[in-house]
């Protein structure tokens, strides 16, 4: 698990958030953008927190 939540270079799909979520909390990145994926069916404002995610999360480096 890591301490710090960066988006990795690693692993990158869109933007890496998922995968940066996922070696933050040392779980799977595919598992992640499922979650992500299944949360995107509720309401609630799961875009925009991905969206500041991408903008807020520094690049691993």
């Amino acid at each position: 698990m890591s301490s710090q939540l960066v988006r990795p270079r690693h692993g990158r799909v869109i933007a890496g958030v998922c995968a940066g979520l996922a070696d933050r909390f040392g779980l799977s990145p595919f598992v992640v953008r499922v979650l992500f994926l299944v949360s995107c069916l509720l309401p609630g404002p799961q875009f925009v927190i991905y969206l500041a995610l991408w903008i807020l999360l520094p690049s691993e480096g």
